[in-house]
């Protein structure tokens, strides 16, 4: 059996821009991109804490360091500037391989910068 498994994640990322105007796809800090294992051109799946709005869409590399995080085309109605996003990459992995595998998880501040990496997700209680 073949599962799709949460390969890696940015958490908490904030909006820098929204470009309407563009083909369409998400521009990522290469930095970041870097750091959860994402390529460009991989599918990714963008979800909108401030408006709930989930959508799948393809990256594209920004600047390292920058801590751009664009929305482009369409998925830019979904989205407003300074709106708190989570970008997750997702892996095909047979049973045993999800079982051992460690998902990369990035955390940033308001400004995208990484404050904290894990290689799990650990979530609290109460």
């Amino acid at each position: 059996m073949i599962r799709s498994m949460m390969k890696s994640k940015i958490h908490c990322a904030r909006v820098t821009e929204a470009n309407l105007n563009y083909l369409g796809s998400i521009t990522i800090d290469s930095h970041l991109m870097e750091l959860a294992d994402i390529l460009p051109n991989e599918r990714v799946q963008v979800v909108n804490k401030n408006n709930g709005a989930r959508l799948e869409t393809y990256v594209l590399s920004g600047k390292a360091h920058s801590g751009i995080m664009c929305l482009n085309g369409a998925a830019a109605r979904l989205v407003q500037v300074g709106d708190e996003i989570i970008v997750i990459s997702y892996g095909d992995m047979t049973t045993e391989e999800a079982k051992e595998y460690k998902p990369r998880v990035v955390f940033v501040d308001a400004l995208n910068q990484v404050v904290q990496f894990a290689y799990e997700e650990v979530c609290s209680e109460g």
